[in-house]
């Protein structure tokens, strides 16, 4: 008997899907990644950790750069392109034989047309202002945006002298001979700009440079009509942009097409006034004229520089008033010489820095009870004036003791003076540093032309300018290598210093008035040798044109003469040089301190003139591919530079004879006291 038969069978159970069981999902994955990263040596993964980071910190670092290749020039002042014309190519439109209206075109036939000096930026958004200027502007207005007053300057000061507040929130300030220093800025151009131009194949003309040692009277084109007439446009070109840009404001900023704002009184007007009236800028002086009688105010809540106000207004407006005789000018002058009386409320007669001209109140900076030595000795000539004019002998008494009190002071060397006096105890400060550049210069400058203004009567001052020319060629004067110029450094403590500031440029044309009004003949010999070297602080520099302040290599050197530290580079429009050579001419005749100042204005025209209107000052004079713009335009441009070329071009010896008139510092010209004679 057969058991029964077994039945074999497999059993299959099938349980529910785990949830965490692979099902190819993106959480699967993820769980599976972190999985395999924490079976990872901790080795292993701080290497790949350390690999992520530094990944993170490269493509940080290179995202600017990659930036500004993938998305081209910003459109900022230093991201554009640089062109350059040659300049005598542009001069030929205002010299004689040019086709008629040349010169004055504001956009040429294309097939005469050339590069602008400064591109015209993009547009700048503006807040709309009530716009003032003449009648011939008001309907432009409605067409134009207006300009935002951009009164942000920086200041470049001592380290030990702080910082200085201004009126109504303006940041910091501060101004040595007419100039407004700002904070040193970048002095070279950035590389994208020079990549950009190289990628673009521009190509950038140089204007050849020669040195004219003689007499090479026609070897310009239009000679003595054709540079004066070349003068007249660069005015005109320069009022035009502060007509449509800045009209009634203290400054242009050509490059922005707006302005800036220092005391809200319209210096460069002001400044430019008797400019117009020498060059015979009739039109333009006319419509000056009326903004001065309708618009200029000096009712004002706000804080002026007793020195820079006394000089650029005081000075322009007697100016003025003595060239056209109209006696509005000499009631402006009036009325804020009168504001500015506050100033010398003081106990030991030096007068403070800072005048509220709204308010009648004085003081000193806020950072020191210093005033600086320039200041408050070159206010003496324009108070003067006043008192002649006015009948009104608190002016000039009040300056005179300022005179007084320097004369006799303790702290000077052979007739060198420091650089500050204090308003509280009438004492030089900072002793043992002298200097004839900024701080101290129009010192020196007003001790002989206030002997000359009063008729040579004033002993005092004739014997401290001589003993201070004789402390100049003891202490400071220097020759360099390998050329031998001479040149005036500075003393600090016993210790020389081959330095010296563009400032010092108006050293030569000092010492050549002197000689003309009777001192030693040998002023004027050392005033022909430091001309040369102010005008070899432009010949050898790249763009032609002179930084603000240069070292001379000492012997034994080979190579320039001239050094020049990055920070001191730039080129504000300053009047020095060309002042001098002005005074040269005029005493001796010889055609090469013209053809210098030709050589200096096409210089000018080729490397600071802005296409829309104006002139800019620079931050590099050594980089002629790009110079840099500053976007400013100094008052003093109108009110000396121009005004000094076009006299120093004349061989008219009667306009402004300078037995008749003497300058102040901001060249504005005041006569010679009738007694003189």
């Amino acid at each position: 008997m057969y058991p029964p038969a077994r039945k074999d069978f497999v059993s299959l159970t099938v349980p529910e899907q785990d949830r965490g069981s692979y099902n190819n999902s993106k959480q699967w994955r993820r769980q599976s990644c972190w999985r395999k990263w924490k079976q990872l040596s901790r080795l292993q993964r701080s290497l790949i950790l350390f690999l992520l980071v530094l990944l993170l910190v490269c493509a940080i670092a290179t995202y600017p750069t990659l930036l500004e290749h993938w998305a081209g020039p910003s459109g900022e002042v230093s991201k554009k392109e640089w062109h350059k014309d040659d300049a005598d190519t542009l001069l030929k439109n205002v010299l004689p034989g040019a086709p008629p209206g040349a010169g004055q075109q504001d956009s040429p036939p294309p097939d005469k047309q050339h590069a602008p000096i400064l591109p015209e930026p993009p547009p700048v958004q503006k807040k709309a202002i009530n716009r003032r200027g003449p009648p011939s502007l008001q309907n432009y207005s409605r067409k134009k945006k207006e300009n935002v007053s951009d009164s942000q300057v920086e200041e470049k000061l001592d380290p030990a002298l702080g910082s200085r507040d201004q009126v109504e929130g303006e940041k910091p300030v501060i101004s040595w001979r007419g100039a407004m220093i700002e904070a040193e800025q970048a002095t070279e151009p950035q590389p994208s700009a020079r990549e950009k131009e190289r990628a673009d194949g521009k190509e950038h003309l140089e204007l050849a440079r020669p040195v004219n040692t003689g007499n090479t009277e026609n070897q310009e084109p239009g000679g003595t009509t054709g540079r004066l007439e070349a003068v007249r446009e660069a005015f005109r070109h320069a009022w035009k942009g502060y007509k449509e840009f800045a009209w009634g404001h203290d400054e242009l900023k050509p490059i922005s097409k707006s302005y800036g704002e220092w005391f809200g009184l319209g210096l460069t007007l002001i400044d430019a006034l008797d400019t117009m009236w020498i060059l015979g800028l009739k039109e333009e002086f006319e419509e000056a004229k009326t903004w001065v009688a309708t618009e200029l105010s000096f009712d004002k809540n706000v804080d002026v520089n007793l020195f820079e106000s006394t000089i650029r207004i005081i000075g322009g407006l007697l100016s003025t008033y003595h060239l056209t005789g109209d006696g509005m000018f000499l009631e402006k002058a009036k009325d804020l010489g009168s504001r500015l009386m506050p100033a010398f409320n003081t106990a030991s007669k030096i007068p403070f820095s800072d005048v509220n001209i709204g308010k009648g109140t004085a003081h000193a900076p806020r950072w020191t009870s210093d005033s600086t030595v320039a200041e408050v000795t070159s206010i003496q000539l324009e108070f003067r004036e006043l008192s002649r004019l006015t009948q009104d002998e608190h002016y000039q008494k009040v300056v005179n003791e300022v005179m007084r009190l320097v004369h006799k002071l303790e702290g000077k060397q052979d007739g060198l003076v420091p650089m500050f006096i204090n308003t509280n105890s009438g004492q030089f400060t900072h002793l043992g540093v002298f200097t004839l550049g900024a701080r101290a210069d129009s010192y020196y400058e007003y001790l002989l032309k206030q002997w000359i203004q009063g008729g040579k009567k004033e002993t005092e001052l004739l014997e401290d300018y001589v003993q201070a020319v004789e402390g100049v060629k003891k202490n400071l004067l220097r020759k360099s290598s390998p050329r031998s110029l001479t040149f005036v450094g500075e003393l600090s403590h016993g210790h020389f210093s081959p330095k010296m500031d563009h400032l010092v440029c108006f050293l030569p044309g000092t010492l050549a008035l002197g000689a003309h009004n009777g001192l030693p003949k040998e002023h004027m010999e050392l005033a022909k040798q430091l001309m040369e070297t102010c005008y070899q602080m432009y010949a050898q520099m790249e763009t032609g044109l002179s930084p603000e302040i240069v070292h001379f290599n000492m012997p034994p050197y080979e190579g320039q003469d001239v050094d020049v530290k990055p920070a001191d580079r730039h080129n504000l429009l300053r009047p020095e040089t060309v002042e001098s050579l002005f005074y040269l001419y005029r005493f001796t005749q010889d055609k090469k301190y013209q053809n210098w100042g030709w050589e200096i204005f096409k210089n000018f025209n080729k490397y600071t003139r802005v296409s829309s209107g104006g002139f800019t000052s620079i931050n590099n004079v050594r980089d002629p591919q790009y110079p840099n713009p500053r976007d400013k335009m100094e008052s003093f441009f109108l009110g000396e530079t121009l005004k000094y070329f076009y006299l120093l071009f004349s061989d008219d010896p009667n306009l402004i004879s300078l037995d008749k008139y003497v300058f102040n510092t901001e060249a504005h010209p005041l006569p010679i006291w009738p007694s003189a004679a």
